[in-house]
């Protein structure tokens, strides 16, 4: 009998999926995000619309992804402390009290600082509550979600009614930071000379995707609020602090198991303190972006559940930064789209976008053996893809509740990947170990 050689592994060809998990992270990122973009070109010829990759679309995206951006990585903090706080909405409403206070009165920076400060402050008291008199994190939570707007009602009716323009319910109009828009690749002055606008150029051709990634770009870098810019620079200072130094991995231990690190000598009270008073400023300074930089006033109830949303951008994220930012941006993108829709045929191919979406997941799914995930994901595309077909245009509650269900599929298909501390949510005691 005569023997077959077998190929050596490594002169074997690698494949096509073997080459890309060996190329950098940014070319990655860079390949899947024009895959995307190709894709939702596709969906646009098809539907005849060109709302879904117009600038105002994208400006609009990074503007409303700010809010859950700064208060999903405060509960980021907070909860790799091992503190879960679920009262975010209500810091949110705080801080937004707030910064306009503090920006009537003192300016901008000075409405900033008010509302960190008011935040923390909130933090402050649902870390005494939750790690010194050991209430349960949910109810503390619950009680703060109802103390915010009660609180900042109370505080409307004392100040803001004697204030020209203010009232029990809102604030006098209030000024943010102001915005940059980029020279040269969107048109940003210097001095007072126009530059060229790159993207913009490109967008105006109309060349089927080139121009839709122009329209995006031009997008994420016309009229950027400096507060945008502020809260991104903190995004990755924080990022930093939690994964690269020696105070972000005693706040993590704190999270993951706090017994072990009071043994190695951690004040384990400390850095989870530290983590929802953290976690309470940023939730603060949320607020704050929602007052000078989208409404340009405060007005009860504005928070819109934002809070909660946040919530589901760090459960999407997996407790991690890279996929809060993207959680963040993908959120907040049917917030825009809504704003810039007004006749509903943007929506309604964003629909098809979901049914690609999902029977991508379906086949992600049967290549791994997940037969039932596969199997939902199929159905429930196919009833997205129903509804595309039989509508002409999307209504108008669509937007608003895309997050929620975005967080819960990835609940039903992701589950068994999300990674919470280990001691998320538990009681700790010194030395009770």
């Amino acid at each position: 009998m005569t023997a077959v050689a077998e190929t050596p592994t490594s002169d074997r060809t690698p494949g096509l999926i073997e080459r890309y998990t060996t190329l950098p992270a940014w070319l990655r990122w860079m390949l899947i995000t024009g895959g995307a973009m190709l894709v939702v070109a596709i969906v646009q010829e098809i539907s005849g619309t060109e709302g879904l990759t117009t600038f105002r679309s994208s400006q609009g995206m990074l503007k409303w992804s700010i809010p859950l951006l700064l208060s999903a990585m405060g509960g980021l903090l907070s909860e790799r402390a091992g503190v879960v706080n679920i009262g975010l909405d209500g810091i949110m409403a705080v801080g937004m009290w707030c910064g306009a206070w503090g920006a009537y009165n003192y300016g901008a920076w000075g409405g900033l600082l008010a509302a960190a400060a008011g935040g923390a402050l909130v933090g402050l008291l649902h870390a005494v509550a939750t790690i010194t008199f050991r209430v349960d994190h949910i109810v503390s939570g619950v009680a703060i979600l109802i103390l915010g707007p009660g609180l900042t009602r109370y505080l409307s009716e004392r100040v803001f009614v004697n204030y020209p323009g203010g009232s029990q319910t809102q604030s006098p109009r209030v000024d943010g930071l102001g915005n940059v828009t980029v020279p040269f690749l969107a048109g940003g002055k210097i001095g007072d000379w126009r530059s060229p606008d790159f993207f913009g150029w490109f967008e105006k051709q109309d060349w089927f995707w080139i121009s839709d990634i122009a329209g995006v770009l031009k997008g994420l870098m016309l009229q950027v609020a400096y507060f945008t810019l502020l809260s991104i620079a903190l995004t990755l200072v924080l990022a930093w602090l939690l994964w690269r130094t020696r105070t972000g991995l005693r706040l993590r231990s704190a999270g993951e198991n706090p017994w072990a690190g009071e043994s190695l000598g951690i004040n384990i009270y400390f850095y989870k303190y530290l983590g929802v008073v953290m976690s309470g400023a940023l939730a603060g300074l949320s607020g704050a972006f929602i007052a000078l930089e989208l409404a340009n006033i405060y007005r009860g109830g504005t928070t819109n559940g934002r809070g909660f949303i946040a919530l589901a951008v760090m459960i999407f994220g997996n407790y991690r930064v890279r996929g809060i930012v993207f959680g963040a941006l993908l959120f907040a993108y049917p917030f825009s789209l809504a704003l810039t829709d007004f006749d509903g045929k943007a929506t309604r191919a964003l629909l098809l976008v979901i049914a690609l979406a999902l029977a991508a997941t379906a086949a992600w799914a049967i290549r791994r053996q997940r037969i039932v995930d596969a199997a939902i994901a199929a159905a429930i595309g196919l009833v997205v893809f129903v509804w595309y077909l039989f509508t002409d245009a999307a209504p108008a509650w669509l937007p608003d509740s895309m997050p929620y269900a975005i967080v819960l599929l990835v609940l039903i298909f992701n589950f068994q990947k999300l990674r919470m501390p280990k001691a998320d949510g538990q009681h700790y005691r010194r030395g009770e170990h």
